[in-house]
């Protein structure tokens, strides 16, 4: 089956090898962009050692994740309990 091609990502996306190597793996085209600009403003091992800086979801309030989700538009949101806004969240 031959290879499905994707648009390109656009000029703001300024790792385009890095942003197509993370929608491959499945991330979302918001994450894909995130990451890959965060790697070309530094070097993709300093991006790696950035994260663990939040909590963990787990250890929000559902009040807390409320407004995480509505920080980063996930749709719903108001009909979600806590597991699944925690679901949104690591899936966004």
């Amino acid at each position: 089956m031959p290879e499905k091609k994707r648009e390109d990502p656009g000029p703001s996306v300024k790792d385009p090898e890095l942003y197509e190597k993370l929608r491959d793996e499945g991330d979302s085209k918001e994450k894909s962009a995130r990451i890959a600009n965060a790697a070309a403003n530094t070097s993709r091992e300093e991006v790696g050692r950035k994260g663990g800086e939040s909590g963990s979801y787990d250890d929000m309030t559902l009040d807390e994740l409320m407004d995480r989700a509505k920080d980063i538009g996930i749709d719903g949101r108001s009909n979600m309990n806590k597991d699944e806004l925690i679901k949104a969240l690591r899936e966004h």
